[in-house]
């Protein structure tokens, strides 16, 4: 071995070493699950008896052609309404936070733990809160919010909530919204605070108004924060599962392909679990993968 590569190994095997363990597990827990996962999902396994070979994309197509009542088509409706309204809901409601704080209030330090707490509490945890406070009874039958709109005379207000077949999704996002827009609130004051002071003053000196200053000069600024947000808001609720489960139980108004993948589970039909698994996965990929290249390319140029 020459004296060049000597080195080179020299400079590379502390780092190595130090990573090695880390690099195993993340091998075999993650990305040899991932393949042992897409194995499965081509083959014909649907009970405890095993597998007897592959048969290609078939799952997958039956997922979309031949699932019981369109069940599997189901769940992704209900997903992409619950997905809009926790993105749309968290992202508005945590840069309003954010931009009353970044305008200067008294007690900031205390309003930023109220509105990050919920974010310390479990989905399962706010989801049996929320599952009383969404009772659907209405009258002297209601409950939770229904029972303060009927005791304040708001009886118009009162509603069906979750179990609503036309918009039950949207009001499942409520909760979902309440305990993560806190952390988005915590994003865009963190990009608030970022923003060079001289870009204000130098469009105060050019004779900007606040609403031209927050307009073309602020607002802008924030994009890779919004970016950001929509990400992880994203992804997190392709695989929400808790939430639902502690809210509405395991229910066809309400289910969506992760709800799916662990009743599935249940009934050791394991190729049809692996193929939604799968599905899921691309789904995260879509949203993941183009920003990880958006991300990649600024770090570049810059």
């Amino acid at each position: 071995m020459s004296t060049k590569n000597t080195a080179r190994m020299r400079r590379w095997a502390p780092g190595l070493i130090l990573l090695a363990p880390s690099l195993i597990v993340l091998g075999v827990f993650v990305y040899g699950l991932i393949g042992w996962t897409a194995k499965l999902s081509l083959t014909d396994e649907h009970d405890a008896l095993g597998s007897k070979g592959f048969v290609g994309l078939q799952n997958f197509i039956d997922l979309f052609t031949e699932d019981i009542n369109g069940r599997f088509v189901h769940s992704l409706k209900n997903l992409l309404v619950f997905t809009a309204v926790f993105m749309l809901g968290a992202l508005l409601l945590g840069l309003l936070w954010a931009f009353l704080l970044e305008r200067g209030v008294r007690g900031e330090g205390f309003f930023r733990a109220v509105y990050l707490f919920p974010m310390a509490v479990s989905f399962v945890a706010s989801g049996v809160v929320w599952r009383w406070l969404m009772n659907s009874g209405t009258g002297d039958q209601a409950g939770g919010l229904n029972r303060i709109f009927h005791d304040l005379h708001l009886g118009f207000l009162e509603n069906p909530w979750w179990t609503d077949p036309d918009w039950g999704m949207a009001a499942m996002a409520l909760p979902a919204i309440w305990q993560l827009s806190g952390y988005v609130m915590a994003l865009f004051l963190s990009g608030f605070r970022g923003i060079p002071a001289e870009l204000r003053e130098a469009a105060a000196m050019d004779g900007a108004t606040g609403y031209q200053l927050y307009r073309h000069v602020i607002f802008p600024q924030l994009t890779p924060t919004a970016l950001s947000a929509l990400i992880i808001l994203g992804h997190m609720s392709m695989k929400m599962f808790d939430l639902i489960m502690s809210v509405s139980g395991a229910q066809w108004i309400t289910e969506v392909p992760a709800v799916y993948v662990w009743q599935t589970l249940l009934t050791s039909d394991y190729a049809k679990a692996a193929a939604i698994s799968m599905i899921l996965l691309l789904l995260v990929a879509v949203v993941i993968i183009p920003y990880l290249i958006y991300n990649n390319r600024v770090e570049r140029r810059s």
